[in-house]
């Protein structure tokens, strides 16, 4: 078992990170090795304290830099769960379950909202993990929301399993050509149930088996059950404590100002904070 977990790979998860392996905890860190394409897209960054006019890009380049002379690992994959186990937290990344004392959570904010009904019918006709439940739809006609093409592949695997897919793809250049495939226009605005699962567009309403919405974050309020949400934020206090045990945040989901300085001055908090806590576990 880990000592902790780090969900997010953006500035406040990285200073998470190093601040962590500097106190000699054992932590597994969930994200993308690219790090954060928020950061990287930036022009230009002129508060960031002793980086004169940085651009993103180079940010993140120093950033990796300093995460790779320390040896820290990043493990590139999407967290679905998160669970209160009395004792510890269990993470669920699709079909594999990893445990740890305490958590941090680096999500950031959501760039896309959930689709009205989403996250109502979340377990019952919508799935965020096409590995988990795809075989529940087998031989079935689906809907793909995909938001990211790093889950092509997860479609790739649906269309092994299930007789049709429609796909509303909310990027350019979706990248699937199998004849039970079919890429359709139009954004997703709500998800119902009745007889069968339903989703709306402005124009057409779609009958599907199941809803699958692949993206690369879930929002905390679903990730963690429990956990305290306001203005679409956890709520957290000076030591970056939210209202689980155990269980910290740090960066953008914890709200305004976004800024790079902020999360990476939260990130420490945390850092120390769970630190503190694992003491108050072991006595």
């Amino acid at each position: 078992m880990f000592d902790a977990a780090i969900i997010g790979t953006g500035p406040a998860g990285v200073s998470a990170a190093l601040t962590l392996k500097q106190l000699n905890k054992s932590f597994i860190w969930f994200g993308d090795e690219n790090l954060s394409l928020k950061v990287k897209k930036a022009e230009k960054i002129t508060n960031y304290p002793g980086l004169i006019n940085i651009t993103g890009n180079d940010l993140v380049d120093a950033f990796k830099k300093q995460i790779n002379s320390m040896g820290i690992e990043i493990t590139p994959k999407v967290v679905t769960g998160v669970y209160d186990l009395s004792t510890h937290y269990g993470i669920l990344c699709n079909q594999d379950m990893y445990e740890a004392k305490a958590i941090i959570l680096a999500t950031g904010v959501e760039a896309l909202k959930p689709i009205k009904g989403e996250v109502e019918y979340l377990g019952r006709g919508v799935s965020y993990c096409a590995t988990c439940d795809g075989m529940l739809y087998k031989g079935k006609d689906i809907i793909v929301v995909i938001t990211s093409k790093a889950h092509e592949h997860e479609i790739e695997f649906l269309s092994e399993i299930c007789n049709s897919i429609k796909v509303f793809a909310s990027y350019k250049d979706f990248g699937i050509n199998k004849p039970n495939v079919e890429l359709l226009s139009g954004f997703p605005q709500e998800i119902i149930k009745e007889d069968m699962m339903k989703l709306k567009t402005r124009t057409e309403e779609i009958n599907a088996a199941g809803i699958f919405v692949l993206k690369d974050s879930v929002s905390p309020a679903v990730l963690v059950p429990g956990l305290e949400i306001e203005n679409s934020h956890v709520v957290v206090d000076r030591a970056c404590k939210t209202n689980l045990r155990g269980c910290f945040a740090c960066g953008d989901v914890t709200g305004r100002p976004y800024q790079y300085t902020k999360a990476v001055g939260e990130g420490n908090i945390a850092a120390h904070s769970l630190v503190a806590y694992l003491q108050t576990i072991k006595e």
